[in-house]
């Protein structure tokens, strides 16, 4: 088994009603007690809206992120799954894809030799 991430951006939030906000929460909790049930959850956290940036050899800090809302991470997962594949499936299945600008990125997490 591999280890999966997946970054999430976009998603309409900031324009829900508490009552909405609370109904699509539970659709998160749904969807990752399901792979926490099948043994594919890892773990998982929001982002806040906030950070800096540090750039070059010269480590320049700078405010930001400073990006259109649907390219702004706001959270990732860690799942593990047998294939590319099945970790693409298993996104399809993310809240965040009712939303047309929802957006999902999933990326293998590269395993380092031990040292």
């Amino acid at each position: 088994m591999s280890e999966f991430l997946f970054l999430f951006r976009g998603g309409d939030y900031a324009n829900q009603s508490p009552e909405e906000s609370q109904a699509n929460m539970q659709k998160w909790f749904k969807w990752m007690g399901s792979l926490r049930e099948q043994g594919k959850f890892v773990g998982a956290q929001p982002l806040t809206k906030e950070g800096k940036q540090v750039k070059g050899n010269k480590k320049i800090v700078t405010d930001g992120p400073y990006v259109e809302g649907k390219e702004i991470v706001g959270g990732y997962l860690i799942c593990t799954a047998s294939s590319f594949d099945e970790a693409v499936g298993i996104s399809k299945g993310c809240p965040i894809l009712e939303y047309e600008n929802g957006i999902v990125e999933v990326r293998e997490i590269q395993q380092l030799p031990a040292m």
